[in-house]
């Protein structure tokens, strides 16, 4: 039966008003290394602060939201994919980020979107960063604009999608061309989203669940 948009979206701003699930909902989705090539990561700095953005739209009678696909570089993140998001500029609140980096990198503008809430902080560790997922809505899906720097594609999910008995895969993967893991993911237009990207979707996930069984 398909999932009625207005209904999703009243039943998600309260819902993320509550306890979330976290850390629960994370942990099944981290990666584990394979053998004893094992990644060490050791930060002299504090987390920096972050945000990116869940943004839910209708297209095609599902309910759909869009992530990025990264260029290749010598960077920790290179070529994965991602939801739309990045560093926080001084004086940025958490949501105006998430609303920043959205127009930035696929296009959408800022004042178009409506908030519903956030999920839980979570710490990034291999790019240090203390990420807080922001959720907004559209009622329309929009006309996106790839930054041609950042992003090599826009990949589109569905709540549809995550929901599926068999969403969550797992398959041994080369974590920068370096450290064997093997990666619980999702599998979305042919791409692996694994890593922080997919912990995070896997609450975001979780939460959604919940909703539609009240």
């Amino acid at each position: 039966m398909p999932i009625d948009f207005d209904q999703l979206i009243l039943r998600l701003e309260k819902r993320l008003q509550e306890p979330l699930p976290g850390a629960s909902a994370h942990e099944p989705m981290r990666a584990v290394p394979v053998g004893s090539v094992v990644p060490r990561f050791e930060h002299r700095l504090p987390p920096r602060p972050g945000s990116v953005l869940v943004l839910l739209y209708p297209h095609n009678g599902e309910i759909c939201f869009p992530l990025t696909k990264r260029p290749e570089y010598a960077g920790t993140h290179s070529g994965q994919v991602s939801l739309p998001g990045g560093k926080a500029e001084p004086g940025e609140t958490t949501i105006e980020t998430a609303l920043r980096e959205g127009e930035e990198e696929i296009g959408v503008r800022a004042s178009d979107v409506k908030i519903l809430g956030t999920l839980t902080r979570f710490f990034v560790i291999p790019s240090n960063f203390e990420v807080v997922p922001v959720v907004g809505y559209l009622k329309v899906r929009p006309i996106f604009s790839p930054d041609p720097v950042e992003v090599v594609k826009i990949l589109e999910g569905s709540i549809e999608g995550l929901l599926r008995p068999d969403a969550v895969q797992e398959k041994e993967i080369m974590a920068a061309r370096t450290f064997p893991l093997r990666a619980p993911h999702f599998l979305i237009e042919e791409e692996i989203v694994w890593g922080a990207t997919a912990m995070m979707l896997n609450e975001f996930r979780q939460v959604v669940a919940e909703v539609l069984q009240d």
